[in-house]
């Protein structure tokens, strides 16, 4: 049984589809193919507006574009002090942003509130030479501990930066969870609560190796098709990318993938709960469930063959430790993950 990641799980019929018939004959090259331009007029559907979209392989490529195309060198990007770009992109942000730096805040379940938004900013001043200048926010969605931004949670947090003028940027390798778990629209949760840019993640839910970069003011992406080839993110065979949106994006089919994903996590979360002896660090919002195991039970899941991560504290909520022995363990469910692994999961949690 694999909860290790939604990575690891493989790419869904469709998208596999898509692509082998994408496959046949000859097409143009570097991102100026029929798959891709058709992929950019579904983005704009999907989120009600004219938008850029820029196709790469991976998130690290899609948020560290992202943010070195609103950021200069002499800038700093804000976000949680877990965030993925803090501390999972091997400096990547750093690197293409030409040095911009990293500034990491605090925030129950890895999500970040106005007020230690605007702190922040009250302590960096503005135009100081001594001083990097704040000029991008950037918020997970879902977070690394499995929370969701409401719409409403969003459009205060760009409220928070608009006074500095900060760009808004959402990691959205998760979006998909997000959007299915809220029930509102791409766009209710994106650029009509604020958001400027977004790096819209595939690959988690389905695809092989797509994700998007989606400017919501096509001007702001002027930059994006240098930086993008610099970067060596755009393929020659970029209908490949295209053709694996195609396949996602078609008849909602990436809502479908992550809502069984959630699904899946809900009826964890809900049998660990059932039991008793097992609490949860955080609410299950999208497809992870984090729960602190006493190390008898990670010990035995060990045993067992189940396969998950030990996940760190440092997000827990006021007031909220770990005690001994005690670890948190990251469950992540995905659309090939079925009820049975489920139920078996729970069954060893119970035993333990």
């Amino acid at each position: 049984m694999n909860f290790i990641s939604d990575n690891l799980a493989g790419a869904s019929a469709p998208v596999l589809q898509a692509m082998l018939a994408a496959n046949d004959g000859f097409a143009a090259a570097y991102g100026n193919d029929a798959w891709t331009k058709r992929v950019e007029a579904l983005f704009a559907d999907l989120f009600e507006r004219e938008v850029a979209v820029f196709l790469v392989t991976s998130g690290t490529a899609a948020n560290a574009l992202a943010l070195a195309s609103l950021v200069q060198p002499w800038g700093a990007v804000l976000c949680h002090h877990e965030a993925h770009v803090a501390a999972d992109e091997c400096g990547a942000p750093e690197f293409f942003s030409g040095g911009a730096k990293i500034v990491g805040l605090p925030g129950d379940g890895c999500k970040l509130a106005p007020d230690v938004v605007a702190d922040q900013l009250s302590r960096m001043r503005p135009d100081s030479l001594h001083q990097v200048q704040p000029q991008l926010l950037s918020i997970t969605q879902a977070t690394e501990c499995g929370l969701v931004y409401r719409p409403d949670e969003i459009a205060a947090l760009k409220a928070a930066i608009a006074p500095r003028g900060l760009k808004l940027h959402m990691d959205g390798a998760r979006f998909a969870n997000a959007v299915a778990r809220l029930g509102c629209s791409p766009a209710e949760l994106t650029w009509k609560a604020g958001v400027d840019v977004l790096s819209f993640g595939g690959t988690k839910n389905g695809a092989l190796a797509a994700e998007a970069v989606v400017f919501f003011e096509p001007k702001a992406a002027a930059e994006m098709p240098w930086r993008r080839k610099r970067a060596g993110h755009t393929l020659s065979k970029g209908r490949l990318i295209g053709a694996q949106f195609e396949g996602l994006l078609a008849d909602g089919h990436w809502l479908d993938l992550a809502g069984h994903a959630n699904a899946m996590a809900d009826r964890l979360a809900a049998g660990i709960a059932a039991l008793g002896s097992i609490r949860l660090a955080w609410p299950s919002e999208a497809n992870e469930v984090f729960a602190i195991l006493p190390a008898a039970c990670r010990d035995q899941l060990r045993t067992r063959g189940v396969q998950f991560l030990d996940w760190a504290d440092g997000a827990l909520p006021e007031g909220e430790g770990l005690a001994p022995g005690e670890t948190i363990g990251r469950f992540v469910c995905s659309f090939a993950t079925r009820p049975d692994e489920v139920e078996q999961l729970l069954a060893i949690i119970a035993e333990a």
